[in-house]
């Protein structure tokens, strides 16, 4: 509640959630927001302009652009918290054990995270997808890869001197089991940088997600995805410009909201920080 309420003096951050939840919504309840099926094909009204039918026009297959577009927030946030969440998992419990069990197991634990680190990060998503071939599932794969480096350096940071706490000691002396005491007394400790760096990760991943698709190594045709539709619409910028403005500007929104937020829930954590 503390962090609630110094995030609500906050305008940017407000504004940034603001336009977080307007993408949320349109992910959540798109199939019934939708004016026309994304996929569907009507050649007969190829690179329409704006109208009263069709807002943002249509592209070179005469799908509806709107449609597409909010069908589209449903595929690129679902890979972002996918992709997120699994990093989380992976990177956090990375985190933790090289906190807890220190010597051997934790220098080689972070030599593997320090090698991820050193790649960068659309080639590593680009040695995942190729490994893994095309896809949905290889897009969410790859960007949960990129992820995981970076949750577990901030897991380990966050839990060390948690670890080193007098209650932790008093824990395993009262014949609490190592992951009872990990999950019940050094995890709780460690949420509110999880929760800033799960932020702007999300923007992250949402942006190198685009980007695989952007480049055709991501979500396949027809899917709907902002990184597949922008690739395409570029192609037509003089014929049908909205086709690639349209997700252009979502994209950039969607992240730029997630990174302003992340700063927000950062600050607001931190009272020092945010006064």
């Amino acid at each position: 509640m503390e962090i609630w309420a110094r995030l609500r003096g906050d305008t940017l951050a407000l504004a940034a959630l603001l336009v977080l939840t307007l993408a949320g919504g349109a992910a959540v309840f798109g199939p019934w927001l939708t004016p026309y099926d994304p996929v569907a094909v009507d050649l007969a009204a190829n690179y329409q302009p704006s109208s009263a039918a069709h807002p943002l026009g249509t592209d070179h297959l005469g799908r509806d652009t709107l449609s597409r577009l909010i069908a589209g927030a449903r595929v690129s946030l679902g890979i972002a918290l996918a992709a997120t969440a699994a990093g989380l998992a992976a990177g956090g419990a990375i985190g933790l054990l090289a906190a807890w069990r220190r010597g051997l197991l934790e220098r080689a634990l972070l030599q593997l995270v320090d090698i991820l680190l050193a790649l960068p990060e659309l080639l590593l998503a680009i040695s995942a997808i190729t490994i893994l071939g095309r896809g949905t599932i290889s897009t969410v794969v790859a960007v949960a890869v990129y992820a995981v480096p970076s949750f577990a350096r901030i897991v380990r940071s966050a839990a060390q001197p948690i670890v080193q706490g007098e209650f932790v000691a008093a824990a395993r002396a009262s014949g609490a089991s190592d992951l009872r005491v990990l999950v019940m007394h050094v995890l709780p400790g460690c949420w509110s940088p999880i929760l800033a760096h799960t932020t702007v990760m999300l923007g992250s991943a949402i942006l190198l997600a685009s980007g695989l698709s952007f480049l055709g190594l991501g979500v396949q045709p027809p899917d709907a995805e902002w990184g597949a539709m922008l690739s395409r619409g570029r192609e037509l910028l003089r014929t049908a410009p909205l086709g690639a403005i349209a997700p252009g500007v979502a994209i950039t929104a969607t992240v730029l909201g997630f990174s302003v937020l992340g700063d927000g829930l950062r600050d607001a954590a931190d009272g020092r920080r945010g006064r």
